[in-house]
């Protein structure tokens, strides 16, 4: 009963309605776009520190899954942060030192320059003689 003069984007009355089938395509495809943007730009610190095999890795994915769950976007920007700032290496000197300081402790220098054991260094102290001063100052 419809006159043949209405514009395209009326539905006929016998058919379905086009312009509403391919906006309701294009509404499904631009939420999924939306919504893989939102999860590229919330994900982008974890995937910063991720690339530049940063330290604080963890630190800035767990900050990540607290903002993507709290809604508190402070979270996100701390991560976004942590992820831009290199944070100074200190394990790597500190363990060299620290292995240094055990090769150090495990050989004293003897008198002729050669290494003697730690052990052999100082007699025990049950027998070397005791002064009278020390026996003095002695409260055992």
């Amino acid at each position: 009963m419809a006159p043949h003069h209405l514009p395209f984007y009326l539905a006929p009355g016998s058919g379905t309605d086009t312009l509403m089938v391919v906006m309701g395509v294009f509404l499904i495809g631009t939420i999924l776009w939306v919504g893989t943007l939102y999860w590229k730009l919330h994900s982008l610190p974890e995937r910063m520190a991720h690339k530049s095999q940063k330290l604080q890795f963890e630190l800035v994915a767990v900050l990540g899954l607290i903002s993507l769950f709290t809604h508190m976007h402070i979270f996100w920007v701390a991560g976004l942060l942590l992820a831009l700032i290199d944070l100074p290496d200190f394990g790597t000197p500190l363990r060299s030192i620290a292995g240094s300081v055990e090769k150090i402790a495990d050989a004293t220098p003897a008198a002729d320059g050669g290494d003697v054991p730690a052990e052999a260094a100082a007699p025990p102290p049950a027998d070397r003689p005791v002064s009278a001063k020390e026996k003095e100052h002695s409260h055992v």
